[in-house]
């Protein structure tokens, strides 16, 4: 089977464009794929972070990705700094890279704009980045489109370093699922659903009750002239709500279209079925966290797993690039 590789930030509550755009293919994966999934808790340290805080977000983004299907038994589920090879084959690469690749960055330049300051890493951490992926001798690589220009530099850098050292690196290829990929905002249908806007309304967490679900969902944003169809760009905020409810149902937008006449009709389905798709989400969560030592054990056996893969990559780096072995 072909390895794939995703990481996603301790960053909070996990919304629905999470669940559809990513985890629900990375459950997908376990199966049909050598899967590797890492919570990459370094890349959260580009920014203020309280550290209670921090180790907080990184257990329960654990324990989300568990509700959501994640199976240890079936995908390498584990810390980003469990695995100290991360950072020691992320100073190889930034040894590789070059000032003018990391300042064409597009996320350095959003993040770091009308700052007099900023840290180190959060110039560097696309390398990190790379170092995370390229570790794992990862053939594919599921990304965004925000996340494209950091595939790209990884794939460079693997590139490079074969060239300069011999072959050591495996080059990645990235994906972008079609299915779910982008989620609108319920009240801001011109904008993906993310955790960096606030938006309370337009947003339905992954593990919201139902009343808070149908709640945010009745008061999404559509139009005045009440006529149920898909056209994104016409109608944007109903087109958004028959994408939600094709998604959830495996159908298509057009074709559940033309089962609603009013839009409050359409409201209560898109609600109902996602209420429905984040129940069992919502339960399974409600379990784990009963136990809180399945979270730890679980990550130190994802952990082990992580580092039997990623100390032989990185040995093998280092004694490319001329570093001399412990033995």
């Amino acid at each position: 089977m072909s390895r794939v590789l995703s990481g996603l930030q301790p960053s909070g509550d996990l919304h629905l464009g999470n669940y559809l755009g990513a985890l629900r293919n990375w459950v997908a994966d376990q199966d049909a794929h050598d899967a590797f999934y890492c919570i990459v808790d370094l890349h959260a340290l580009t920014l203020d972070v309280d550290p209670a805080e921090l180790r907080t977000r990184t257990h329960d983004t654990a324990l989300d990705l568990l509700a959501a299907g994640l199976d240890p038994d079936r995908c390498t589920l584990f810390v980003q700094g469990h695995v100290a090879e991360h950072a020691r084959l992320a100073w190889l690469l930034e040894c590789t890279a070059t000032m003018g690749e990391l300042r064409r960055m597009t996320q350095f330049k959003d993040k770091s704009a009308g700052k007099d300051s900023v840290r180190v890493g959060l110039f560097t951490y696309p390398v990190l980045q790379a170092a995370d992926i390229l570790l794992y001798d990862a053939e594919r690589v599921p990304v965004g489109e925000d996340q494209r220009q950091h595939l790209e530099l990884a794939r460079e850098l693997a590139i490079r370093f074969n060239h300069r050292y011999g072959p050591t690196l495996v080059v990645p290829e990235g994906s972008i699922p079609t299915i779910g990929a982008r989620v609108m905002d319920l009240q801001h249908p011109e904008r993906k659903m993310s955790k960096s806007v606030s938006s309370p309304l337009g947003t339905v967490l992954m593990l919201d009750e139902p009343d808070e679900i149908l709640r945010k969902v009745k008061k999404a944003v559509t139009d005045t002239d009440n006529e149920v169809r898909y056209d994104p760009e016409a109608k944007p905020g109903v087109s958004n709500l028959l994408e939600l409810l094709a998604v959830a149902t495996g159908s298509t937008p057009a074709t559940v279209a033309g089962s609603y006449q009013r839009y409050g009709d359409l409201k209560v389905a898109v609600a109902e079925a996602l209420i429905e798709l984040l129940r069992p989400v919502r339960e399974r969560r409600a379990a784990l966290a009963a136990d809180s030592g399945t979270v730890p054990a679980l990550l130190a056996k994802g952990a082990e797993k992580a580092r039997a893969v990623a100390s032989v990559t990185y040995a093998r780096s280092a004694e490319a690039i001329g570093l001399l072995g412990p033995d």
